[in-house]
């Protein structure tokens, strides 16, 4: 239903920008948590370092490593969160920070931050493993190469002589992307798969965009949300109001809006500043809509509220994107002789040049389809009606592109050999369609952000976590 996460999801994982790509700053789940093997979660850290001052993150001194690694910042069910896991992740988040040159916040405040992703992501790294989901070598494999070509290198070999060039540690990367597929497969099973979009919610969602106008524009955003637990208490409501107040008393003040969500927001995007990019006016909430009519770029809104929480939102561009949508669409028809482990591709070949000369001949193209095509399309004479761009595999589509109306073309795909016929062209405007698809989308993406809330508020209230982040040393 949602296009979701196309492989690997996020520009982090396929831009190398830095130790760990473009968005290294996003928690990952599934993290090898080092567990003390001197120590019981009971125990109290003597061992604990002191938390760094303020924008200060001394380097780690390799004597301290072993005291630091059993020190336990947070107990998480039966795992831990070490010291030096923390200090790792702060330190990498702290990289990407500065190369996008986004203001530290305080470190007491950034660390929290962190602290509270990684048992977030823990959390449901403990539950995919308990429901069986798994990622084998071989599919891991599979999307690294992928990955690989998607940031230009022909082999993993060399993708990962560029990354170990930089300073990452290969088999760490291996495991970062083990854990965003399985982070991708837990979302889709337990909220997109149970997401239903009916087209009165289309036509309602719709009709509320005419309302408020504004329908072609794009907005580039930057976000802050601070998240309300579910059956919240009216003291944490009201903690959680305060909470968003308060960064909106920093923006007003002249506070960097990056520095700021780096620092308080609750949502996935926080550690890059919470920077949305750029999104059509379809892909927001009407919540965000109303404000943003009477924002101007470089403007920040009040404190809004949805059953998520509070928010923030800041306009830092807009422009216009109501150009009609055409498309050139062609009418075509085919015949397909599938290859098995009895048809040859050969003999699928020879039979449906066969047909292709009986046709030249005199034959009935609709009569040979019904006759002989081994496709859905062959009671409608192979008829497959009018097709656009992206419809059909590339390889029938390159070949479709290259035939004038009237002509017949062969062509192997994945399915077998076809005959193609193109019957006609038009150019077409796609808006109408391409609005309904988008506010599909749209629908699907607050609903699935919604539901994601709330499994994983869901998944927090179910577990047991306990803060070892303040205990200080004693000594």
């Amino acid at each position: 239903m949602m296009q979701i996460k196309k492989l690997l999801m996020c520009g982090a994982l396929l831009v190398v920008q830095s130790a760990y790509g473009a968005d290294a700053s996003s928690p990952k789940i599934g993290k090898a948590v080092t567990k003390p093997g001197n120590q019981t979660p009971g125990d109290r850290g003597a061992e604990l370092t002191p938390s760094p001052a303020k924008n200060v993150l001394p380097p780690i001194d390799p004597q301290q490593q072993a005291g630091v690694l059993d020190a336990v910042v947070a107990v998480v069910n039966d795992d831990v969160i070490t010291r030096y896991e923390l200090d790792e992740q702060v330190r990498t988040v702290v990289r990407q920070l500065q190369k996008q040159r986004t203001p530290l916040p305080d470190a007491e405040v950034l660390e929290r931050q962190i602290l509270e992703r990684m048992i977030n992501d823990m959390l449901q790294a403990q539950y995919a493993n308990e429901s069986g989901m798994r990622v084998d070598d071989t599919q891991l494999d599979m999307a690294i190469t992928r990955i690989a070509q998607q940031n230009k290198f022909p082999t993993s070999a060399e993708f990962r002589a560029k990354l170990e060039a930089e300073g990452v540690d290969f088999r760490k990367f291996r495991e970062e992307i083990r854990s965003e597929i399985i982070s991708t497969r837990l979302r889709e099973r337990e909220v997109d798969s149970k997401l239903i979009i009916s087209d009165s919610e289309v036509d309602n969602y719709l009709a509320n965009k005419d309302k408020m106008g504004g329908a072609g524009d794009e907005f580039h955003l930057a976000h802050i949300l601070v998240v309300v637990p579910e059956q919240a208490s009216a003291e944490k409501i009201q903690a959680a109001r305060d909470k968003a107040e308060q960064a909106l008393k920093q923006l007003k003040n002249g506070a960097d809006f990056a520095q700021v969500a780096a620092g308080v927001s609750d949502a996935r995007d926080a550690l890059k500043g919470g920077d949305l990019g750029w999104r059509p006016s379809d892909n927001l909430p009407p919540l965000f809509l109303n404000e943003l009519q009477e924002l101007q770029p470089g403007q920040v809104s009040a404190v809004l509220r949805s059953p998520s929480g509070f928010h923030i939102i800041k306009l830092v561009e807009k422009r216009s994107g109501n150009a009609p949508v055409v498309i050139s669409q062609t009418h075509a028809r085919h015949i397909l002789i599938k290859t098995s482990e009895i048809v040859s591709e050969s003999e699928a070949k020879r039979r449906l040049m066969e047909i292709k000369e009986r046709i030249e001949a005199g034959a009935d193209f609709a009569e040979q389809a019904k006759r002989y095509s081994q496709d859905g399309s062959a009671q409608q004479g192979g008829d497959l009606d009018w097709l656009s761009p992206g419809q059909t595999v590339s390889e029938f589509e390159g070949t479709m592109n290259k035939l004038q109306p009237g002509m017949m073309g062969a062509v192997q795909t994945q399915f077998g050999w076809h005959l193609i016929q193109v019957l006609e062209r038009r150019n077409t405007d796609v808006s109408e369609q391409q609005k309904r698809q988008q506010a599909r989308i749209s629908i699907g993406t607050f609903k699935s952000d919604e539901l994601y809330q709330d499994w994983l508020r869901q998944l927090r209230d179910r577990a047991f976590v306990e803060y070892r982040l303040d205990v200080k040393d004693s000594q």
